[in-house]
């Protein structure tokens, strides 16, 4: 080694933060690098920046004012296993997170120890160490465990490592179940999570090992599929994948909403449609209203005032008949565009039911249909024509009597929504059903599915505008074998308009 290596060595040992001092066996000092030290507790703290102060002066003296080694002593221990030894130092007076400790080792010379090298340092305290890995396990715990969406981990095999409170209510399994007994491949349709670890090795769903804004449904322990938006990566370790971990953002509630809304916005362009038809139908209803009333009134006085040939006669009664079911077609179309007025007053809906099934049930069409009551006790009244809501109640139920041609069940219920303060009618039939392309068109003016001369279409528009007048909701729901009809008003009623002579409950 040179001389301006020695000089580099000596400035690097001198320059050392740390206390650095070489002793001899028995405890004095040969050498201590520029650093200051602290003295014992008896001592005030004092820097000495000239180690020729110290040489010669046995260590635990100077350092720490003892007669005899420290107990603790490194260069001790060092001296008896005649190897490396570290020991940490006691002090009341030490910080929050280390222990002062001592690093010493020998140095042989010829066989022998010649000196020994010790070095002061702080450590981290262990205690104080586990204390903060502790808190922060279980920060991280109380995070995963109270997050809004759902947290499944699971090992490279798919065994659940994580399993938070909002994955217990989305999937309806408990942490124990899907630790103990899941694989992550159970909560996926079959084949979903294979292409789920297909997408997170890929770059394309929001780069390698992560998966964004992916819809898919997770299967419940009632085996039902929970619609969820998943967001999901994989952990690494060393470039490894170890581990997968997935958000699980339930889309139960989002989707009813999005159905409601869309259902609004329908009843609302049917509404408009409704209104600009009326608008046409009742000028069509006037218009034809005269001339009707005339063919009707001739045709009679032909009949009954002229001797007619069989032919004759058969021929002007149809003519009669067609003009009267013209005139039935007109009478239809002004109560579609409810031109007139209808006093509103309190009404009993289970007995407004009772009476129009009275005036059916002995109807020839329904000889063979089992009527069910499910009538709810008590029932709040409500402000309505109870009129308009005889002809409502009448149009569905022979339209449900006819969509079962004559024969099968036919339950009519009435319930209180205590939490929408609403009345509810439901009728049901056990008919064929309304496919699917059809249902959202069965409200539409003339629109029907019957055979042409058997009916006009206009019932239930009418009965859309009756309920709608009076600030009620009809909806109908329909499957293969029954088809239901729900009416919805509400007990506060609808401020009342008036337009053009109509009120408007």
């Amino acid at each position: 080694m040179d001389i301006q290596q020695k000089e580099l060595l000596a400035k690097a040992i001198s320059d050392f933060k740390k206390r650095f001092i070489i002793v001899t066996p028995d405890f004095k000092i040969l050498f201590c690098n520029r650093m200051p030290f602290h003295s014992s507790p008896n001592r005030p703290i004092a820097s000495q920046p000239l180690s020729e102060q110290i040489i010669g002066k046995r260590c635990h003296k100077i350092f720490y004012g003892h007669e005899k080694p420290c107990e603790n002593c490194a260069v001790l221990a060092a001296m008896e296993t005649k190897s490396p030894e570290l020991k940490q130092i006691p002090c009341k007076f030490m910080e929050h997170d280390v222990m002062p400790s001592q690093y010493a080792y020998p140095i042989f010379s010829n066989g022998q120890i010649e000196a020994f090298v010790s070095m002061k340092f702080d450590l981290p305290i262990q205690k104080k160490v586990e204390e903060k890995l502790q808190r922060s396990n279980s920060f991280l715990k109380n995070l995963i465990k109270s997050a809004v969406d759902g947290v499944v981990g699971a090992d490279q095999k798919g065994n659940i490592l994580i399993f938070n409170e909002a994955a217990e209510k989305i999937s309806g399994y408990s942490a124990q179940e899907a630790m103990s007994s899941l694989n992550i491949r159970d909560l996926y349709p079959k084949g979903v999570a294979r292409e789920i670890l297909r997408k997170l090795r890929s770059d394309k769903y929001g780069g390698k090992g992560k998966l964004k804004q992916c819809h898919v449904d997770c299967i419940g322990k009632d085996g039902v599929p929970v619609p969820i938006n998943l967001n999901a990566s994989i952990v690494y370790e060393n470039d490894k994948g170890m581990a997968t971990i997935g958000f699980f953002h339930d889309l139960r509630e989002e989707l009813k909403i999005k159905k409601k809304l869309e259902k609004t916005r329908i009843q609302l362009l049917q509404a408009e449609k409704m209104s600009s038809l009326g608008e046409l139908a009742a000028g069509v209803a006037h218009q034809l209203n005269n001339p009707l009333g005339s063919i009707v009134l001739f045709t009679k006085l032909i009949i009954e005032d002229y001797e007619l040939e069989d032919n004759l006669k058969n021929d002007m009664e149809r003519i009669l008949a067609d003009a009267e079911r013209c005139g039935h077609i007109v009478k239809e179309l002004l109560e579609f565009t409810r031109q007139t007025n209808y006093q509103m007053e309190k009404c009993n809906v289970n007995k407004a039911l009772e009476r129009t099934l009275l005036l059916l049930e002995n109807q020839t069409i329904f000889h063979n249909i089992e009527i069910k009551k499910r009538m709810f006790e008590n029932l709040p009244l409500i402000s309505a024509n109870e009129q308009q809501l005889n002809h409502v109640f009448m149009n569905i139920i022979l339209n449900a009597a006819q969509a079962m041609d004559g024969k099968g069940t036919l339950t009519i219920s009435t319930n209180f929504l205590k939490d929408v303060q609403c009345l509810e009618i439901r009728v049901s039939d056990s008919g064929p059903g309304i496919p699917e392309d059809i249902l959202p068109n069965i409200f539409d003016p003339f629109f029907t599915t019957k055979d042409e001369g058997q009916g006009t279409g206009l019932g239930l528009s009418l009965v859309y505008g009756i309920v709608e007048n009076h600030g009620g909701v009809v909806a109908a729901e329909s499957k293969p074998g029954e088809t239901t009809f729900i009416i919805r008003f509400s007990i506060h009623g609808k401020k009342s308009e008036n337009k053009k002579g109509t009120e408007r409950g």
